[in-house]
């Protein structure tokens, strides 16, 4: 009896979800709004190192092409997807002209990020430039390894141990105008730190005899932090960073992100910063790209807004960023999602900062993209359709795989 009543909720778990995956097809016929309102943000001084922001897609990928393109060393540039189109085509291009200057070129991409990419494209990079296709499982054996199931989700590029760039966005003619996404530009020292991030994560999955042989110096920098998962080793610093950070925060709380599926200990984190007057906004895209994460995500909005948590949506077009900024002192960027796949499963990568200067510019941001959102409000909340409700509900054990 309780086998087949297991078998009646995963069936109908599968019928929410695939009738929730026929909605989203159809859906995509549409096409993005492009004229989502976005800021343009000065470059400020946070220490010894210069920092940028960057909202909207082409002027993120014309600054990466200028730093490309001055480029007199060598060139890291990691990316979980890399779409065959234009604009992915110019980035090779220009990589290529770098490494026949002989520039040291480096690249990874993940493998399933681009399972939809033609094989031709992948292939398509000039012999003189390194390529790694990251794959999550190599050997037959490791689909025993939970470790091994995870992906490369980080977005970097480095420059001559001058410049650095960590966000979300992927690369990509869809990501230049029609997704909205937060990227950040470092000039300075700090470069090195994120240069020997991407040479450990090339030297631990490409063959012995393609190391990278170079070592960039790190450097202890109290203002400007990185923190990475790193599935092998099983830790997990950017969750627990988020925790810390929310459970000093005394006044303000604003966090974006592209799928809020938080394990019990951080979404109680938050709850208990709003219960202590904490004023805690959590900016969502309304509809993402992945419409089982947007309902599995607001399986979790009615305790939010018991707990005093203000939910955002977001409308214009898909949200991408990943971005938090607390009490005017404390702010992160980078490629980590507040979901499990993120905090507690792929490669990721986040800077934390402190700078009272960078936390007003994140604050401004935020503002814009709150400008014309709409708020949830409890009590309409709790009076959404019962088969909403229930669909919800059935999806719900799914968090843990999200």
């Amino acid at each position: 009896m309780l086998w087949r009543t297991g078998c009646l909720i995963f069936l109908l778990q599968c019928l929410v979800a695939m009738l929730l995956l026929i909605i989203a097809s159809l859906g995509r016929r549409h096409k993005h709004d492009t004229r989502f309102p976005y800021r343009s943000l000065e470059e400020i001084q946070v220490g010894a190192n210069r920092l940028q922001l960057y909202a909207y897609g082409e002027d993120l990928y014309k600054a990466m092409f200028e730093a490309i393109d001055n480029a007199s060393d060598y060139i890291y540039l990691e990316s979980y997807i890399w779409k065959g189109d234009e604009l992915g085509k110019e980035f090779q291009r220009r990589l290529a002209q770098k490494a026949a200057e002989g520039v040291k070129v480096y690249v990874i991409f993940d493998r399933f990020g681009n399972l939809v990419v033609p094989r031709t494209f992948k292939s398509g990079f000039d012999p003189a430039i390194h390529v790694l296709e990251y794959r999550a499982i190599r050997r037959p054996w490791q689909i025993f390894d939970l470790r091994h199931y995870a992906l490369d989700h980080r977005k970097l590029l480095v420059v001559d141990d001058t410049i650095s760039f960590i966000g979300g966005y992927n690369i990509g003619e869809l990501y230049a105008k029609e997704w909205r996404d937060t990227h950040l530009r470092l000039r300075g020292a700090i470069a090195t730190e994120f240069s020997q991030s991407f040479i450990d994560f090339w030297n631990r999955f490409c063959p012995e005899k393609e190391q990278i042989r170079e070592y960039h110096r790190r450097h202890f920098n109290p203002r400007i932090r990185l923190s990475q998962n790193e599935a092998m080793r099983l830790t997990f610093p950017i969750r627990d960073m988020y925790i810390v950070a929310i459970d000093k925060a005394a006044e303000s709380i604003l966090l974006t992100t592209a799928y809020f599926i938080p394990d019990h200990i951080l979404l109680d984190a938050l709850k208990n910063a709003a219960r202590r007057g904490v004023d805690v906004r959590i900016l969502v895209p309304w509809n993402s790209n992945h419409i089982l994460a947007d309902w599995i995500s607001r399986s979790y909005f009615a305790g939010c807004l018991q707990a005093g948590i203000h939910i955002l949506g977001y409308r214009h077009t898909m949200l991408h960023a990943k971005t938090c900024t607390i009490d005017e002192q404390w702010s992160t960027v980078g490629t980590a999602n507040l979901d499990r796949l993120s905090l507690l499963g792929n490669y990721e990568i986040n800077v934390e900062i402190y700078s009272k200067d960078f936390a007003q510019q994140m604050q401004a941001l935020f503002a814009c993209d709150s400008s014309e959102v709409f708020e949830l409000n409890a009590e309409d909340w709790q009076r959404r359709a019962w088969y909403i409700k229930l669909s919800e509900h059935l999806l719900s054990p799914w968090r843990f795989m999200m």
